[in-house]
């Protein structure tokens, strides 16, 4: 990458498709005309030739090793992101079965996996923190799951709302917990053996829009039907090797390279926990130093690692904070349309130099116009 183009990047604080770390790019860029041993691009060579499954081979490989996934678990690599995890989790798990899934609803993505799940089965919302508008998350006490659930169901950081579970939620041991990982799949470590079902689509954490990883423990690949069309069943990517279809190969190989960053450069994912914590606390410092201008959305024991959200005194103040943060390269920080605001995410490849900037020009913005 010149540096020309590397001087002209913006910090960039898209909820996703959101930053990748740089020296991946750099990497994909100087294979991306002819990746080494292939005599083509990433995009040209086939699928099923040695090149890509050693590819395919050592991003799973690399994620393993990462999160400290046992041989119990299958790792997927699917498409259709999230929206199609919402019906093929219930279409393998719920779908002809009298159980109930259970749900906890903390924000709009859960929202979402509810509406769906309920077309194909008995679905159960055993806690919704609709009534403080998405703020929190349920602590231990506040919910009941049944011994007999299909599965319980809970999405670990509701981007929008910017609202995580610290850790994961109460769940007998006889019902599957399964995860929507989405926006902090490899932001820290991850017990993998507590869950049923953990995916997350890419383009937040782990690579490009297009790919979408699911780590399913083994013995859930049989409660899913044969007549469910081809592509729902989770058991034909398991026994394809994530090769039923042609798999996103892109995606496939940039996440592979993000694997290896986090694992080579990092350090492992207690090193990124460490740096994420470092970040966000340096943005709701700001927030909680000028609370009287700054609002921030989630409760402090709910507060999300990845996205940081508040709200201004007026919608004319927050206009003039995006427009004037775009002024000083900090861009994508207009909140979702469905709650407004201010949403600064902040994933793994968003450097520290970056999260100083937003905090130092919030700091100014606050001081001027406060």
């Amino acid at each position: 990458m010149s540096a020309t183009a590397t001087a002209q990047r913006v910090y960039n604080f898209s909820a996703g498709p959101a930053a990748l770390p740089l020296p991946v790019l750099q990497q994909v860029q100087d294979e991306f005309l002819c990746l080494p041993g292939a005599g083509a691009s990433i995009l040209e060579i086939s699928h099923r030739g040695k090149v890509f499954v050693d590819i395919i081979q050592d991003a799973e490989a690399t994620l393993r090793s990462l999160l400290g996934i046992s041989d119990d678990y299958a790792v997927l690599f699917l498409q259709g992101g999230a929206l199609l995890q919402f019906s093929m989790i219930p279409a393998n798990l719920l779908r002809g079965t009298d159980k109930t899934a259970q749900y906890l609803l903390t924000g709009s993505w859960g929202k979402k996996a509810i509406g769906e799940a309920k077309k194909e089965g008995n679905v159960e919302t055993i806690y919704d923190a609709k009534d403080s508008n998405y703020d929190h998350v349920p602590g231990p006490g506040d919910y009941a799951v049944s011994d007999a659930a299909a599965y319980l169901y809970y999405c670990s950081n509701e981007t929008i709302q910017g609202v995580q579970f610290p850790s994961e939620p109460e769940c007998p041991a006889s019902v599957p917990l399964v995860s929507d990982a989405s926006s902090d799949l490899l932001c820290r470590p991850l017990p993998i053996d507590k869950y049923g079902i953990v995916y997350a689509c890419a383009q937040k954490n782990a690579g490009p829009a297009g790919v979408t990883l699911v780590v399913i423990r083994r013995d859930l690949l049989d409660r899913g039907s044969e007549n469910l069309p081809g592509y729902l069943n989770y058991k034909n990517h398991a026994d394809g090797d994530s090769m039923w279809n042609t798999p996103p190969t892109f995606g496939v190989y940039v996440l592979g390279k993000v694997a290896h960053w986090l694992a080579d450069d990092i350090g492992g994912l207690a090193a990124m926990e460490k740096l994420n914590r470092e970040k966000s606390q340096v943005l709701y410092d700001v927030v909680d130093s000028f609370s009287e201008f700054y609002k921030g959305h989630a409760q402090p024991g709910s507060r999300s690692l990845m996205n940081v959200t508040f709200n201004l005194p007026n919608d004319d103040l927050q206009a003039k904070f995006i427009s004037e943060a775009a002024e000083h390269d900090l861009a994508s920080l207009k909140g979702h349309r469905s709650v407004g605001g201010i949403r600064a995410s902040i994933y793994n490849a968003m450097p520290r130099e970056g999260v100083e900037a937003l905090a130092n020009f919030m700091k100014d913005f606050a001081v001027k116009n406060g």
